[in-house]
């Protein structure tokens, strides 16, 4: 008898305990987890899940931003039914190399380098999170989706109760592409910079831009001499002048020295010349002059004799004796073209 109720009082102490582990187990799964036993009239205010997710601190602000953080809050302790075995314990928390695999796999699949995909758009330096099925989402649009879908649960793979972790790989994405084209937009400014010094320096091939370079040039010397000049214009244009008529008469010295007689054939072809051009006339005096035909005979009187001179022009003979005796060069030139010459009587 003492045995059946020792057994009895062992089955009937374990039956209570059961009871209060499933009771204590009901009590803090069901209900609100802040709901005191003692006094349901009140209720505690819920603490912050992580004193991180509601902003770093003043100080060493920059450095606490890129401090990676799981941002869900540590699981409530173990019930006693889930101590007896009685309920199945929740899973255990992902360790920091769990972690760390599930961020390898998000950059592998380049899940930073594309759009949210709730918000479809970029993530630049705006918050970002990391789910441990390794798919990344804006913190703000992971929120509102669990808000309104009323459960969690990835919107990409559906896997529910999962955990999010703060992350960021696509800030440090956006400052490293803002750095290269800040980068390439500076060397492309010094390309061009030195590019356009040696487009003023060389002289390009193309013919083209031969002539605009020239154009250039000749326009920087003129606005040099415009800006150099005295303050009285007429005085340095009338020095331009001048110089200009000095070098014509050097000039013209070097032409008569080396202007040489020409042989018989050349006035045969300058005889040839005057024919083809068929002018008849003398410039000076205006009047018809004779010229000897192949054949010997003259096609005008020959009253007046003619000059045939090297320029392939034709006068009388007085004509440019007279305008030779009052021009005041001691080598005159053309009436018509100026041009020093030789003379020949046809």
């Amino acid at each position: 008898m003492a045995v059946r109720k020792g057994l009895k009082s062992k089955g009937s102490n374990s039956l209570v305990v059961n009871s209060a582990a499933f009771q204590d187990h009901i009590t803090r799964t069901f209900l609100h987890p802040d709901f005191p036993l003692t006094d349901p009239f009140r209720c505690k205010r819920k603490a912050p899940r992580n004193p991180r997710a509601r902003g770093p601190s003043g100080r060493g602000q920059n450095q606490e931003e890129e401090i990676e953080y799981v941002l869900d809050s540590a699981p409530p302790p173990l019930t006693l039914a889930q101590k007896l075995g009685l309920v199945a314990s929740p899973a255990g928390r992902l360790t920091e190399d769990e972690w760390m695999q599930i961020k390898a796999r998000s950059v592998q699949q380049g899940e930073s380098a594309q759009p949210c995909a709730i918000c479809r758009e970029e993530f630049h330096l705006q918050p970002q999170v990391l789910l441990s099925c390794s798919h990344v989402f804006h913190r703000a649009c992971l929120q509102a989706f669990e808000r309104f879908s009323g459960r969690k649960c990835c919107p990409m793979c559906r896997k529910e109760q999962y955990e999010t972790r703060v992350i960021y790989d696509a800030a440090r994405l956006f400052r490293h592409q803002c750095a290269t084209r800040i980068q390439a937009t500076w060397r492309g400014y010094v390309a061009r910079k030195k590019y356009k010094a040696l487009r003023k320096s060389i002289c390009p091939k193309d013919k083209r831009l031969r002539r605009k370079y020239f154009e250039e040039k000749l326009q920087e010397l003129n606005d040099s001499f415009v800006r150099y000049c005295h303050t009285d214009t007429e005085a340095f244009l009338s020095d331009i002048n001048r110089s200009l008529s000095s070098s014509r008469r050097v000039f013209q010295q070097l032409e008569r020295r080396n202007i040489s007689e020409p042989l018989e054939s050349d006035w045969d072809r300058i005889q040839s010349q005057v024919i083809q051009r068929g002018v008849w006339d003398c410039p000076i005096c205006l009047t018809a002059l004779s010229l000897p035909t192949e054949a010997g005979t003259s096609n005008h009187g020959q009253h007046r004799r003619a000059v045939l001179l090297s320029c392939s022009h034709l006068f009388h003979q007085l004509c440019l004796e007279a305008f030779e005796t009052f021009s005041e060069d001691s080598r005159p030139s053309c009436p018509l073209c100026r041009f020093f010459y030789h003379k020949k009587l046809i």
